[in-house]
């Protein structure tokens, strides 16, 4: 159980999260956004809370995409899902041995580093295992929002799970509100980051 604090930002993974999961994507013209993902993210800026973008691309790696591709596929989320606070990329494979690529910490740290906010006070939204893993070893909350490559194993062990992106913003804006006074305002200041890690 995740002690209740109030939200500094929310981490979204990419794919199969805000995007319908495109194995290697370089193709701008095949992002799909999931079900609620415009309306969580909205819902989220209108309440000032910072919202960023932690993705693992090993596509880049592999030599299966450009960084220039993987730049293009970016650019289509946020024409769709508008700008976010910050994007924490690693372009490395399992092999590499980063810190940055999920279950690792590293992307998780560095967002909220662009953020300036505490890493425990954010809430990572993933799909799968290891995006909550890179919550816990964040010391962030996790939120897991399950699809069909989610493993069953990986709903147990998760420490949160949601329905889908409208059920995320809506715990996350109820933990907002419950944390913040009547009559004081929720605005952070925010900083612009871009991390190809």
């Amino acid at each position: 159980m995740y002690e209740r604090r109030r939200p500094g930002a929310v981490l979204f993974d990419r794919d199969g999260t805000l995007i319908r999961d495109v194995p290697y994507n370089g193709d701008p013209d095949r992002v799909e956004l999931m079900p609620g993902a415009a309306e969580a993210l909205a819902r989220l800026r209108r309440a000032d809370v910072p919202v960023a973008v932690v993705t693992n691309q090993s596509g880049v790696a592999k030599g299966l995409i450009s960084p220039d591709e993987m730049d293009q596929v970016n650019a289509r989320v946020e024409e769709l899902l508008g700008p976010f606070d910050a994007w924490a990329i690693c372009v490395h494979d399992d092999a590499d041995g980063c810190t940055c690529r999920k279950p690792a910490p590293g992307l998780v740290i560095r967002a909220a580093a662009v953020l300036d906010v505490s890493p425990r006070d954010c809430v990572v939204v993933g799909d799968i295992g290891r995006d909550m893993d890179a919550a816990r070893a964040a010391g962030a909350r996790g939120i897991l929002v399950p699809t069909e490559v989610t493993r069953p194993e990986e709903v147990e062990q998760a420490p949160e799970v949601a329905a889908d992106l409208t059920d995320v913003a809506d715990r996350v804006l109820s933990d907002l509100e419950a944390a913040t006074p009547v009559g004081a305002g929720a605005r952070w200041s925010r900083a612009m980051g871009w991390s190809r890690w």
